[in-house]
């Protein structure tokens, strides 16, 4: 076998593969078309949002202590 066949092989197998995975990208990108057209037409890229309500503090004594909090933070981060 001459250098000049095994380059021409290796040539062909080089477009060959990349063929293969240009080929391969092509379809995973109809395919992720599809999905995207499927999850509009049936709705499911919409988030449903639960009407649950988070209670309010019970006193203003978990607000006083966050008040507290935050001025020790900033007595603290003025200090250095």
């Amino acid at each position: 076998m001459t250098i000049g066949s095994m380059l021409s092989q290796s040539a062909i197998l080089t477009l060959l593969g990349m063929c293969v995975v240009f080929g391969f990208l092509i379809i995973m990108i109809g395919c992720m078309n599809l999905l995207r057209i499927a999850v509009r037409a049936f709705n499911l890229d919409k988030e449903e949002t639960k009407t649950e309500t988070v209670a309010a503090p019970a006193t203003s004594v978990a607000t006083d202590q966050k008040a507290v909090v935050a001025a020790i933070a900033t007595a603290l981060h003025n200090k250095n």
